[in-house]
């Protein structure tokens, strides 16, 4: 029984205040010496880092399009160890999810999932006694989502508050909160969302502040710490990265399957992963490999977890800079290069040849490499006429057209992280084009929401677009860590 208590920050729609909310209820609670678990609903890595800053906690993502539903509870849970409250913030309106599939992945869902009271961030700049009429539908429209209040964001007056609340009092839903419409505090964007964490940290530090000061003005923080304290216990089993066990086995890759739209290859609903190859005590007392990943503010995006199931699969996990180290960690047996904005930096990274051609002579050398999205790029042969790695002979440049959402794959052959007929979900976001965008072997055939391959798998690479959740197939870490050792 999980009795951690808690809180969902969700809005009716993005860019209603969620972030700025949370972040600093995070922070301020934080500051008073509350050990604080802070959680994203969703697969965004850029807020997850803010949430880590205002903590001290890794931020954590709960997405059951990506994990499952069954991994909700027991991922927050091992999140929430020892914490003596969590806060969850929302993705996009309280009821938006994956696209076509119902309520699944949307906050909703993973609020119920997590029995959590949820408070509502209105943007209220452009009404007055019609919010009620906003709270009222949020909260009637699913009676398993208890709205236990609303933080009240943009308004422009005492006069302008004095009709919001009058109009509330008659929805039910308390008021914990109001925020007076003024200067945003600077948090810049560009296009892929906010500017991560570790590409502005002392300015990123002063605006954590700022919103944890916001919030300490204009919020009733008791009230809110009442409302999470009446969650009911979370009957789950903790999530132990560990022995976390595989869901199924690898389901047998249509014989037809191939570069020419997978065909035959039918969707499956449920994520399924690789077969588990064992862990730390599968590596028959072997040395622990250095399994190498890569961090610093060209490849900020990674799942906690990713790092917890290398180390739990029997390897010792070194984090290096690709914009400053020229080598690689000693020792390194096996390289993982995540996400990020290596466009940003380019020239840098072009400039480091030291470490690229370290990276080229590991991936010739048959060691395990697997590069999701950025990492893709950073394996290229060039990225808007930097020179990169080279290890595949594909070319990469910045493009107008985003490429966002959630897929369904399966491996289209066998790889250092997934067995042949594999089937997961991961998640695709770039305004990057890579040409060719697939080699002679594939990473995945996407199944939804169109049919087609991508990536490269050439000896130890395993190189895709597609972000994927480890904890959803842990066997990928014991396969991948089973290969530093081979």
């Amino acid at each position: 029984m999980v009795s951690v208590p808690r809180l969902v920050i969700a809005a009716p729609s993005s860019g209603s205040g969620k972030t700025t909310v949370a972040t600093g209820l995070m922070a301020l609670l934080a500051a008073r010496g509350l050990a604080v678990s802070p959680h994203k609903v969703g697969p965004d890595y850029i807020d997850a880092g803010y949430h880590t800053l205002a903590t001290g906690r890794p931020g954590r993502n709960l997405d059951a399009y990506l994990c499952g539903t069954e991994l909700i509870g027991p991922l927050f849970a091992h999140g929430a160890a020892g914490c003596d409250v969590a806060v969850v913030e929302g993705v996009m309106g309280l009821y938006d999810g994956a696209a076509g599939q119902g309520e699944l992945a949307s906050t909703a869902q993973v609020a119920k999932l997590l029995r959590a009271p949820v408070v509502l961030v209105v943007d209220a700049s452009s009404q007055s006694r019609s919010v009620a009429a906003l709270v009222h539908g949020f909260a009637s429209w699913d009676p398993q989502v208890r709205i236990g209040g609303v933080i009240l964001n943009k308004v422009g007056s005492d006069r302008h508050e004095e009709l919001l609340r009058e109009a509330l009092d008659e929805s039910g839903v308390p008021v914990l909160g109001v925020l007076r419409r003024a200067a945003e505090i600077e948090t810049p964007s560009r296009h892929l969302g906010l500017v991560p964490v570790a590409e502005r940290r002392d300015d990123a530090v002063s605006v954590v502040r700022g919103l944890a000061e916001r919030v300490r003005a204009g919020c009733d923080v008791e009230g809110l710490l009442r409302l999470a304290r009446s969650a009911p216990p979370l009957e789950v089993e903790v999530w132990d990265a560990g022995s976390a066990p595989d869901p199924v086995r690898p389901s047998a890759l249509p014989s037809n399957a191939g570069r020419a739209g997978i065909r035959g290859a039918a969707p499956d609903p449920a994520p399924q992963a690789p077969e588990g190859l064992g862990g730390a005590a599968g590596l028959n007392g072997a040395e622990r490999p250095t399994v190498a990943v890569a961090g610093g503010a060209a490849f900020t995006f990674s799942y906690a977890e990713h790092a917890e199931l290398l180390r739990a699969a029997g390897a010792d996990v070194v984090v290096f800079d690709p914009l400053r180290d020229e080598r690689l960690p000693p020792g390194t047996r096996g390289l993982v290069i995540g996400g990020g904005f290596p466009e940003v930096y380019a020239p840098e990274l072009g400039a480091n040849e030291p470490l690229r051609k370290a990276v080229a002579e590991l991936a010739r050398s048959g060691a395990p490499v697997a590069a999701e999205c950025a990492g893709l790029l950073y394996l290229a042969r060039s990225l808007d006429g930097a020179p990169m790695c080279g290890v595949l002979d594909a070319d990469a440049r910045m493009s107008e057209r985003l490429t966002l959402g959630y897929r369904e794959a399966v491996a289209v052959g066998d790889s250092v992280l997934a067995a042949a007929g594999t089937r997961l979900r991961g998640h695709e976001f770039h305004r990057t084009v890579l040409e060719p965008g697939a080699g002679a072997a594939p990473a995945w055939g996407l199944l939804r929401p169109e049919r087609r391959v991508e990536g490269f798998v050439q000896r130890g690479v395993h190189a895709s677009y597609l972000h994927t959740h480890w904890a959803a197939a842990p066997g990928m870490a014991r396969r991948f860590v089973e290969r530093c050792v081979a």
